[in-house]
């Protein structure tokens, strides 16, 4: 059973010099979703408890409606919206009514600072990456008793 009750979708977004990135988090079958130059809306009946989950989101800037895509992940949908001018900053927030929304976020695992360009890998990942194999080299220079310290320390009694 429906009920009657509107509720805003979990949204969390994030962007990059061409695109922003908005993930509706709910698991909705057929969800209702509009994109147009200045706005992005989405309805519909999500699961686990049939709520009707609906929300209107006026956008900071222009995006090409017809250049965006849209994907219906099962437990989440996504949208990326391709900006309709590249050449400007980035948007300091997603909307243009520049409230504070209880039901929107950062995607951080998502976001691109101003100055990456789309084709970088995520620099904390290829840290990691090649930090990976030398973790166990550092313990043994430091514990390798050739080093002559322990020679100078008294027996434990």
């Amino acid at each position: 059973m429906t009920s009657e009750i509107v509720t805003p979708p979990s949204v969390s977004w994030a962007q990059s010099n061409a695109r922003v990135y908005l993930t509706f988090n709910v698991e909705c079958d057929k969800p209702d979703i509009k994109i147009e130059k200045k706005a992005v809306s989405f309805k519909g009946i999500c699961a686990p408890e049939q709520k009707l989950n609906q929300v209107d989101i006026p956008l900071f800037a222009e995006v090409d409606p017809e250049k965006s895509t849209q994907v219906n992940k099962g437990r989440l949908i996504e949208l990326v919206l391709v900006k309709h001018k590249t050449d400007e900053p980035f948007w300091p927030s997603l909307t243009s009514d520049k409230k504070k929304h209880h039901w929107l976020k950062v995607d951080f695992n998502r976001w691109q600072d101003e100055d990456e360009s789309e084709d970088d890998l995520d620099p904390m990942n290829d840290m990691f990456s090649n930090k990976i194999g030398d973790f166990g080299d550092e313990d043994i220079e430091k514990n390798d008793s050739s080093s002559g310290e322990e020679e100078d320390l008294p027996d434990i009694e």
